[in-house]
Order: C-alpha cells, then sequence, then structure tokens
C-alpha cells in the first residue's frame, strides 16, 4: 500500500467515523459503489485520477451515483475521491474497506468478528463449496444469495452483507483472504486485533479471559479471540495474532528438542 492509499483511507475513516446515520443501507451502498467502480475501467480510472481537479471528480461522483444512494453515502463517496490514492485498484479497496467499516457501526454489539471467522472455516473445510464462490465463471448475484442461504439468521445481518458483498467481486482475491480482510477491518473499527489460538480441546471461559487478558496487556489494545480446535497442537497451545505467532504447544517443544537433538 502507498503512502498515498495510507493517507487517503486514514482521512476517509474519518469521515466514516464522523458520519451520522450510518447503517445498513449505508453500507450496502457503498459496497453496490465498489462493485460498479471496480467493474469500469474508465470509472475506476476517472475518480482516481489524481490529474484532474477535485470538483471533476466529485461532479462524476453526483452524475453516476447522485440519484441512486442516500446523501450520506454520497458526501462519503466525494470523500473518498477527493483525496489521492495510489491507484484505482486501491481506490476501490478504499470504498470497499468504508462498506465493511459501516456495517461494522451499525451492528456494533454483534460479534462480526467471530461469524466471519466461523463462516472462513466453513468455506476451508468445503472445498465446493469454495470453488463455487471464488469461481471467476459464477454468476455474482448467484453467489450472494448462496451465502445469504448458509447464513441465514444464524449470523447478524452486517456478517452476511459483507460477505455476500465481497464474494461478488473478488478480483482475483480468494474467498478466505476476502473474510480475513474483512474481519481484521471489523476489529479495527472496533479498536480491537484478531487473534487465533489453536488447541486441541476447548478452552474454559476463566482461560479465554486470562489469553484475552495477557494479549491485550502484551499488545496494547483489546483483543477479538477466535478458537481452532486443532488435535495436532497436542497440549499447550498456539497463538497467532497478525504475523506473530506464540507457540506454547507440546508438539512445539518437542520438535525443537528433536531438531536440537538432530543437530
Amino acid at each position: 500500500m502507498g503512502s498515498a492509499t495510507t493517507q487517503a483511507q486514514a482521512a476517509s475513516t474519518a469521515a466514516l467515523s464522523a458520519a451520522s446515520g450510518v447503517d445498513l443501507d449505508v453500507a450496502r451502498e457503498l459496497f453496490a459503489a465498489a462493485r460498479a467502480i471496480g467493474g469500469s475501467p474508465q470509472l475506476s480510472g476517472a475518480l482516481a485520477d489524481s490529474a484532474a481537479p477535485g470538483e471533476a471528480r466529485a461532479k462524476v461522483v453526483a452524475d453516476v451515483f447522485g440519484g441512486a444512494v442516500r446523501p450520506v453515502t454520497r458526501a462519503l463517496l466525494t470523500d473518498v475521491v477527493a483525496h489521492r490514492w495510489s491507484s484505482s485498484s486501491d481506490l476501490v479497496d478504499g470504498v470497499e474497506e468504508l462498506a465493511v467499516r459501516a456495517a461494522a457501526i451499525a451492528e456494533p454489539h454483534a460479534d462480526v468478528e467471530g461469524e466471519l471467522f466461523g463462516f472462513s472455516r466453513t468455506v476451508s473445510q468445503n472445498p465446493e463449496l469454495e470453488l463455487a464462490l471464488g469461481s471467476r465463471q459464477g454468476d455474482p448475484a448467484i453467489k450472494a444469495e448462496l451465502v445469504q442461504s448458509l447464513l441465514g439468521s444464524r449470523t447478524s445481518s452486517a456478517t452476511a452483507l459483507i460477505a455476500s458483498s465481497f464474494v461478488q467481486q473478488p478480483r482475483e482475491r480468494r474467498v478466505r483472504q476476502l473474510l480475513t480482510r474483512a474481519m481484521g477491518i471489523v476489529a479495527d473499527q472496533r479498536g480491537r486485533t484478531v487473534a487465533t489460538v489453536f488447541t486441541a480441546t476447548p478452552l474454559s471461559a476463566a482461560q479465554t479471559d486470562r489469553l484475552v487478558g495477557a494479549l491485550a496487556k502484551r499488545y496494547g489494545t483489546g483483543v477479538s479471540l477466535n478458537t481452532v480446535i486443532d488435535p495436532d497442537v497436542v497440549g499447550g497451545l498456539r497463538v497467532q495474532i497478525g504475523d506473530d505467532v506464540i507457540d506454547a504447544s507440546v508438539s512445539s517443544r518437542l520438535a525443537d528438542l528433536r531438531q536440537r537433538l538432530a543437530g
């Protein structure tokens, strides 16, 4: 991600935080806008053209989306194109990120990170489902309907919207990659980071609380914890948070011992 995109994303996120009336309809309109922009090289090029005056880019937003979205959505899109992005692809990513953040704002008490993680695990364990959702030949609307039917009333509306929206326009990205990105965005919007713990047996509530507290203290932020039951861990646990891996499993210690003995 270029520095221009980093600055533009920060400014757009700040504009979203300051906006009023952000609900699931706004998130839905932002996702639709991202698909429209990402599906048209001419439109994405015009909106990301930093050589064009800001007023011209704002006019494109008004002409294309003005009558189709609510005023708050139009204002957010206008703010997005007012900034310089490193590429047109980054601009589309930026609109998508705003859509995810808007969905998180709309349902602040829903466990969106955990629900997205659960759906990601379902996808990873079902190759046929992953192929169907990731196929470039598949009808986007049918993919969205499939996700909605799978999630149904089992997840929040925010989670269903995020997952069904992402599969409609993967743009060369794998479904699990998209869901992982969405989890990170939601967690960041809520001032948390995502940690995944791999353990041979389920953790008790007390163990979970202690682990979350220890990770929060270590990283200086709130933690959203996802759990994977993995018999190969063989006692102890392994935690992945961002690029960091904390491995306190028996299997890891045995592997390290074998390596030292072999050396």
